[in-house]
């Protein structure tokens, strides 16, 4: 069972699902509605998801014909997104409150990254407070 919510916990979700395939999505439209390099998904049917509250919170945008990007119409936070005639919905991981041990498998749309970001280069890492 996968859980998630948004930051502020207004909307909440559950899918009977599990984390199969982690992809990381670097397209122009992810990188702008995340603010980030890339946005991490993952697949689940759609018979699965059920939302627990705050579905009559959530904002949405159509980015593409037929994609919609769902999000808490309060915090922001983005939470799904979804091609309303397939029968897979994308979750997004960063608002997953089920812990997730999976590495991610693919990056996609790589010819639309950010300059700034190459997965392939190694950066240092700081734990938070040190």
């Amino acid at each position: 069972m996968l859980n998630g919510s948004c930051l502020c916990g207004a909307v909440a979700y559950e899918a009977d699902a599990r984390v199969e395939r982690i992809v990381h999505c670097h397209c122009h439209t992810c990188r702008k509605t995340h603010g980030t390099a890339f946005s991490s998904v993952t697949a689940v049917p759609r018979d699965s998801f059920r939302w627990l509250r705050g579905e009559d919170s959530l904002g949405a945008i159509e980015s593409s014909p037929g994609k919609f990007r769902r999000f808490c119409g309060t915090c922001g936070s983005h939470v799904m997104a979804e091609r309303v005639a397939q029968p897979v919905i994308l979750l997004r991981l960063g608002c997953l409150d089920t812990e997730v041990r999976e590495r991610p498998q693919l990056h996609i749309w790589r010819s639309d990254a950010a300059p700034w970001y190459d997965p392939k280069v190694d950066v240092p890492e700081k734990q938070e407070g040190v």
